[in-house]
């Protein structure tokens, strides 16, 4: 073995965040599971590993392989969850880590630490307001908020209604203000993209923002609101960075497995890989899974905040160039 190979060096050995960072991490999970404590929701712990993978073409499960058989990690532990909802274990929570290929950057980990909570028979209007309870409770002072639906905001700053608007409108729009004028995109990826980078950015970087009234196309596990067209989905940003995303929770097996397949078909038509089903979760589903409402929260970048910092790193011992 080369001399050289052996006595080098590693620069990065060291962790990325300062001591400081670890024990406002510290401090700030201790407060959250005595949040939860004190509203007898009961702390869970599900799989890092299925073999399932999520089949929403816009995320990517990391795979690995066991006795032969291919496993993904999850990018949530929100399957999980509800079969543990479906067999009555009433309120739940669970701070994990979770994966997500392709997701590197400023504000991006492949490796990062979830929190994610359902409150049964709650609906998204309950659940935003513990959401900005919690956000108030760690941050130690009463927070600004504005609440706003998915058309209100594109409305605000770029003068469309992105519920009625055609993929060509849409096109127009991001090419006029220089945003992909070579691309060719689904519908809801132009909306994604003027969302991202005109819409978010343009939220006071001193207040929460709760989005609402999502796309019916944007739905994922949320049920939809009697008009058809919107779903029971929001967001909620601190500034511009996103921070949690909840639903009320779609129940029903036979339009699950319909927004499966037809995710199936979109990744597909992209040149995915397809992904194995949970049909584990969709006999969960069938067995009846109770009228809740659950919320995803990155906790890393509610660290950032709390911090005052701009990037994951500033918060992460050891993000992926160093892991």
């Amino acid at each position: 073995m080369n001399e050289a190979f052996l006595v080098a060096k590693d620069t990065h050995w060291q962790p990325a965040a300062p001591l400081t960072a670890a024990r406002k991490r510290a401090d700030m999970l201790a407060d959250i599971r005595r949040f939860f404590q004190q509203r007898n929701v009961l702390e869970v712990e599900t799989p890092l590993l299925s073999r399932a993978a999520v089949s929403n073409p816009a995320l990517a499960s990391l795979q690995t392989t066991i006795g032969g058989q291919p496993h993904y990690l999850h990018t949530s532990p929100e399957f999980a969850m509800k079969r543990l909802l479906a067999a009555g274990w009433g309120d739940i929570y669970q701070i994990c880590k979770v994966f997500r290929d392709g997701e590197r950057g400023r504000r991006h980990n492949p490796e990062f630490t979830m929190l994610e909570w359902y409150r049964v028979g709650w609906n998204d209007r309950q659940l935003q307001d513990e959401v900005i309870e919690l956000l108030q409770t760690l941050a130690g002072e009463p927070l600004g908020i504005e609440r706003l639906t998915y058309a209100d905001a594109f409305r605000d700053t770029l003068g469309i209604d992105p519920l009625r608007a055609t993929p060509r409108t849409l096109a127009q729009l991001a090419r006029q203000r220089r945003l992909a004028p070579d691309a060719h995109l689904p519908r809801d990826a132009w909306l994604d993209l003027l969302f991202s980078t005109k819409v978010a950015p343009s939220f006071p970087a001193n207040r929460l923002t709760l989005i609402t009234h999502y796309p019916a196309s944007q739905a994922a596990l949320a049920r939809l609101h009697p008009d058809g067209h919107t779903a029971a989905r929001f967001e909620l940003f601190w500034g511009d960075l996103e921070l949690a995303n909840g639903y009320h929770e779609l129940a029903n097996p036979t339009e699950q497995r319909q927004r499966f397949q037809q995710d199936l078909q979109r990744r597909q038509a992209e040149g995915l890989p397809p992904t194995p089903l949970d049909q584990r979760f969709l006999a969960a589903l069938d067995a009846g899974l109770p009228d809740c409402a659950g919320v995803a929260l990155g906790l890393d970048r509610l660290l950032m905040k709390l911090l005052g910092v701009d990037a994951i790193e500033a918060v992460l011992a050891f993000p992926l160039d160093r892991a």
